[in-house]
């Protein structure tokens, strides 16, 4: 078994790596969806690949629940069915939601996501596993109460935005549009900045140490990811409303 304090240490280098990545990220756009390009190797069907990347992160983490030395409190299973409603939809949801119109994605860019999910996976399946159980005022703490608020904000704007995108084109159509239902309103890419959100909900909720390095993956991965597409976007389309901002909504 590993020590908490190895466990503590790793979790920090994980951290640091991702704040790399992050800043990585801000020159390296990552081929897939509408930024795909030939020359990182071989491509697969992009549904099988979103449930590859998705999926792993529910089977490591209950391997390591399950396999772990704690028993499950209530507030320990209501923070893993958090975590686990999230990743059913992303999984097994989502992939036959989107209109793909035999879209490939890079099977390289797959099995780095999949590497990734199943750090992030092991990360909290371990931490509950075998650290920490939560007992039931927890689930009447400010942190778990604020915590799920948070979560659920961010889960439902993503949820919104993600249907927004799917439904902006007809039976039959291909191309992309500009989106103006919903928060894209006001940014390029609602749909993650509520994972980011929803992310940051679970890292108050949980008020871990995993639960930060998760919000700090989501966001290396998601904000340079959103910049990119705004980029796109303004490249693509002449009349791309210029108030947009890329994430984080204009403040006044």
């Amino acid at each position: 078994m590993m020590t908490f304090e190895f466990f503590t240490q790793f979790i920090w280098l994980w951290i640091a790596i991702g704040i790399v990545t992050f800043f990585s990220l801000l020159f390296i756009t990552v081929p897939y969806g509408r930024h795909t390009k030939t020359g990182w190797g071989p491509l697969i069907d992009n549904r099988i690949s979103w449930i590859l990347m998705e999926a792993v992160v529910l089977v490591v983490l209950y391997f390591f629940i399950y396999t772990g030395s704690n028993s499950i409190s209530l507030a320990n299973g209501v923070i893993i069915a958090m975590f686990s409603f999230h990743y059913f939809n992303r999984s097994f949801i989502f992939p036959f939601r989107i209109k793909t119109n035999g879209k490939k994605m890079p099977l390289s860019i797959t099995l780095l996501s999949v590497t990734f999910n199943s750090v992030n996976g092991f990360l909290i399946g371990y931490y509950l596993g075998e650290f920490k159980m939560y007992d039931d005022a927890w689930l009447t703490s400010p942190q778990f109460i604020i915590g799920t608020l948070v979560f659920f904000t961010g889960m439902a704007l993503n949820w919104n935005s993600d249907s927004i995108l799917i439904n902006l084109r007809k039976p039959g159509e291909t191309g992309y549009k500009i989106p103006e239902k919903g928060f894209f309103k006001y940014v390029s890419c609602p749909n993650l900045l509520g994972e980011v959100i929803e992310w940051g909900g679970f890292a108050i909720l949980t008020w871990s140490l995993p639960g930060l390095a998760f919000f700090v993956w989501t966001c290396a991965n998601l904000i340079p990811r959103a910049l990119a597409h705004h980029k796109w976007y303004k490249e693509k389309f002449e009349s791309y409303p210029k108030e947009r901002k890329a994430i984080i909504p204009k403040t006044w």
